[in-house]
């Protein structure tokens, strides 16, 4: 098939039909916790409107989520990579998250989900009583429903908060409150641009002292904490210096082979959502590790690498389109429409690169499927 390259060309391509890596058993992983941060799959055959109602293909949607346990690993729900509050509503949410815990339940999955105040607008006149009220609410939720919460960062808190011990405040009440261990979420601004500052500072060796004093005067209900801002060495940094018992959970996108594998200092956990489009391969490579041989470890994960930078290059909140992209690609939905109508939020030349990368890194599960797919994606850019 013919694909259009970034250089303008349109280049003559066959996908090399060869795997990295053999499918895992789906055994729970002995030396790291892994948890794939899940999409949505949409309805597109509802007629409620996508840019506010986040219609929900439900089925396909825990179908995906079967997949992922079958693989050992955990689920993150409702997080960014579900388009949490970028076409995903607090309302819809509510019912994936109750879907899910079920659906767990049912099947033995481990499952943690994102609790926030996205049912609060942003405001500079928003009161820090008014955002605990709508943490307070989503981590009821939770906890009602028998689930484990991510606590996820907040739009309205960084809209009104005017220093680091508006967040000490904020954050020291709902810990205080929550009846088990969460996993705190630093999401940074090239994820949401809304995020930017967060914790009080935008430097983010200020801003991650006060997120470490959050945690070591609660050190007893954090289980960890996932930290997204795709520097590798800020990771490593902050995993060193959190108290003893709490974990680490990368979410660099960018560098996750080395942060996962760790050093003589520690090792990062995982929470990406790179997992979700990489699955078969890092439970492969999360289940050498567990042999104790590295060598597979990397020879599967770093043959992700680029795929992952691909899709999650700038603008980086424009992942979800990618990771959506190859669940189509690989059948694990009909069609290739989102909540939000953001498909659209990749060029052709970016889905086109996306595709070769993929299998490169032995990811495309029937590649001749997977060239259907592709072809009818670019017939709608005018390829033919």
């Amino acid at each position: 098939m013919l694909l259009p390259r970034s250089d303008g060309t349109l280049t003559d391509y066959a996908p090399s039909r060869t795997t990295a890596f053999e499918r895992p058993t789906g055994a729970p992983f002995a030396s790291r916790i892994a948890f794939s941060a899940a999409h949505v799959v949409c309805d597109p055959l509802s007629p409620a409107d996508p840019l506010n109602d986040a219609p929900i293909d439900w089925e396909a949607t825990m179908a995906y989520r079967r997949h992922l346990w079958s693989l050992g690993l955990a689920v993150a729900e409702a997080m960014d990579t579900a388009q949490r509050g970028m076409g995903l509503n607090w309302s819809r949410s509510q019912e994936l998250i109750a879907r899910s815990i079920a659906e767990a339940r049912a099947v033995g999955g481990k499952i943690a989900s994102g609790a926030g105040t996205d049912h609060l607008a942003p405001s500079p006149n928003v009161t820090l009583d008014q955002v605990e009220a709508a943490y307070r609410e989503q981590c009821e939720f939770i906890e009602g429903h028998g689930g484990r919460i991510i606590l996820m960062a907040s739009r309205a808190l960084c809209a009104c908060a005017r220093g680091p011990e508006d967040y000490e405040r904020v954050y020291g009440n709902i810990l205080r409150q929550v009846s088990q261990p969460v996993i705190l979420h630093w999401l940074g601004g090239m994820f949401d641009p809304q995020l930017g500052g967060y914790w009080g500072h935008r430097d983010l060796d200020e801003a991650m002292e006060v997120c470490l004093r959050i945690i070591r005067d609660h050190a007893d209900k954090v289980d960890g904490i996932k930290i997204s801002l795709l520097d590798a060495d800020k990771e490593i940094a902050m995993r060193r210096k959190l108290p003893p018992g709490v974990k680490m959970y990368t979410g660099d996108d960018f560098n996750y082979p080395e942060l996962i594998r760790g050093d003589e200092h520690g090792f990062s956990h995982a929470l990406l959502g790179i997992f979700d489009a990489i699955a078969p391969a890092a439970a492969a490579a999360l289940q050498a590790l567990d042999r104790g041989d590295t060598a597979s470890f990397h020879s599967i994960l770093d043959k992700t690498v680029p795929l992952s930078r691909h899709i999650f290059q700038a603008p980086t909140y424009a992942y979800k389109t990618g990771v959506v992209f190859m669940a189509y690609l690989n059948g694990h939905q009909p069609h290739f429409r989102m909540i939000g109508g953001a498909e659209g939020a990749r060029s052709a030349t970016h889905l086109a690169e996306l595709f070769i990368l993929a299998d490169q890194a032995g990811l495309l599960t029937d590649p001749d499927l997977a060239v259907v797919r592709m072809k009818r994606v670019l017939a709608l850019a005018g390829i033919e």
